[in-house]
C-alpha cells in the first residue's frame, strides 16, 4: 500500500476510495494522478434508510474511512443505489438476482442516486452530493433478460444493467444533468468538489 509525503493545498495527493473499474477509468478521464484504495466499509443499508440516503452515507463512509489512512490527501467516495419506488436495489452479485432486478424494473421509472463524497481531514474539508439519475426502461421480455445477463454478466452493476456498454439496449430514456453519474462517479460534482479540496485541474502541461 502506498503513503504519501505531506503536501500542499495545491499539490495534495488524490486517493479514490473504491476498487471499482468504472470508476477508476472515468475519473482517469481527468487526466490526474491518483491512487484507488478498498475503502473497507459495511454497505448494509440500515433499517428504513431510503435509497439516496444509503448512496450519500456509504459515499461518505467510504472517502473518510481511506481519510483516516491519509490524512493529508484528497479522499473520493462514491455510491450507487438503484431506486425503484422508494426500494433500494443494489448490486445483483449473481444470475438469479439480476434476473429478479430486470423483472421489477422492465417498463418502469429507476431512480439512479449516486453520491460523492470529498474529504481531507487535516484541511478540514468535507463535501457530498447526490446526482440522480432518471432511467426509463423497456417493457423487456425475459428472453430479452436472460440474452443480456449471458452476454453482459453485469453482476457487480447496481441496478443489473450497464449503460456504457450493452445496457444501454434495455433503456427508453435517460435524464440527468451529470452524465457520467449513471456510470457510477458524477464527474461534473466530482471536479467542482476535488477544485475546491486544492486540487488543480487542467494545469499548464509541463514543457517537453
Amino acid at each position: 500500500m502506498n503513503t504519501f509525503p505531506l503536501q500542499s493545498a495545491s499539490r495534495r495527493s488524490l486517493i479514490l476510495g473504491s476498487t471499482s473499474i468504472y470508476r477508476q477509468e472515468l475519473l482517469a478521464r481527468l487526466r490526474i494522478p491518483f491512487e484507488a484504495m478498498a475503502p473497507e466499509v459495511d454497505e448494509t443499508p440500515l433499517p428504513h434508510e431510503t435509497p439516496s440516503a444509503l448512496a450519500a452515507r456509504l459515499a461518505l463512509a467510504k472517502a473518510r474511512a481511506v481519510a483516516l489512512k491519509y490524512p493529508q490527501a484528497v479522499v473520493i467516495g462514491s455510491d450507487q443505489v438503484a431506486d425503484l419506488d422508494g426500494r433500494s436495489l443494489g448490486k445483483p452479485g449473481t444470475h438469479s438476482r439480476a434476473v429478479v432486478q430486470l423483472r421489477q424494473m422492465r417498463g418502469q421509472i429507476v431512480i439512479f442516486q449516486t453520491a460523492v463524497a470529498v474529504v481531507c481531514l487535516e484541511s478540514g474539508f468535507e463535501q457530498c452530493s447526490l446526482a440522480a439519475v432518471k432511467v426509463r426502461f423497456r417493457n423487456l421480455t425475459d428472453h430479452e433478460i436472460e440474452n443480456y445477463l449471458q452476454l453482459e454478466k453485469p453482476y457487480d452493476c447496481a441496478g443489473s444493467a450497464k449503460s456504457e456498454g450493452l445496457g444501454i439496449a434495455l433503456l427508453e430514456s435517460i435524464d440527468s444533468d451529470d452524465p457520467t453519474a449513471l456510470i457510477g462517479l458524477p464527474l461534473i460534482r466530482t471536479c467542482q468538489m476535488i477544485r475546491a479540496a486544492g486540487i488543480e485541474l487542467l494545469a499548464t502541461p509541463a514543457s517537453t
